[in-house]
Parts: C-alpha cells; sequence; structure tokens
C-alpha cells in the first residue's frame, strides 16, 4: 500500500509539474510576480514537481524530495491559499488539496518503510 501511495503523490506532482511547462514557465512566473512572490520561484517549483514526482514514482531519494515538497506546499498554503480558506472560493481552490498532499509527503520524510523502489534496492540496510 505504501509503494501504491508514494507513486500516486509522484503523478499527482508529475501532473502539476507539467501543467506549468504547458501554460509556459514565463506565464507561471508572471503569475508567482502577480500575486507577490519572486518570479524565479516558479521555475524552481515546475522543476521540483517534475523531477521529484518522477523520483517518487520510481522510489528514489524519497525522503529529499518529500522534504522539498512539504516546504513548497507549506509555502503554498500559508503564501497563497489561507486567505481564501479550506476549500477555497468562486476563483480559486482553497489548500485541501495542498493539506493532503503535505500529509502524504510527511509520511515520507519520516518513514522508515517506503515501498519497493530504487531507494530500497541502492541503499539496503542490513535489517531488511
Amino acid at each position: 500500500m505504501v509503494t501504491i501511495m508514494r507513486i500516486l503523490l509522484g503523478i499527482l506532482f508529475v501532473a502539476h509539474g507539467i501543467s506549468k511547462f504547458q501554460m509556459g514557465l514565463g506565464n507561471a512566473a508572471g503569475w508567482f510576480g502577480s500575486i507577490g512572490l519572486p518570479e524565479f520561484a516558479a521555475y524552481v517549483v515546475a522543476y521540483l514537481e517534475l523531477i521529484g514526482g518522477i523520483a517518487l514514482i520510481i522510489g528514489f531519494a524519497t525522503r529529499y524530495f518529500a522534504i522539498g515538497f512539504m516546504v513548497m506546499l507549506v509555502g503554498a498554503i500559508v503564501t497563497v491559499k489561507l486567505p481564501v480558506g479550506l476549500l477555497g472560493n468562486a476563483q480559486m481552490a482553497g489548500y485541501e488539496l495542498d493539506l493532503a498532499l503535505l500529509v502524504m509527503a510527511g509520511y515520507f520524510a519520516i518513514a522508515d518503510e517506503r515501498g519497493m523502489g530504487l531507494d530500497r534496492l541502492l541503499f539496503k540496510t542490513k535489517t531488511q
């Protein structure tokens, strides 16, 4: 079950990363700037979502990418989503999805068991 959860989390982040690339990173950067965030953050977020999502899917550096996602999600909640509330409003979604993804990423940041993936194959411990 943990492997399915990790792969699903990765797929969701890859989808969000791809959407930023499809809209154009310049457009995503412009949107970040329009809400008062540094425009370069859009590039960081897009690449983190895409590369980190792929890493989660294959189970590589799971803990480190999960920590990166946690930082990104807390930033998104605090800077963008918190003012519109848990469920959002007519203009923007709330932070319910971000909160669920944050909890999932938190699990992978602290869990010793990350399921089947490259982490397990490359970094076997004597207890496994």
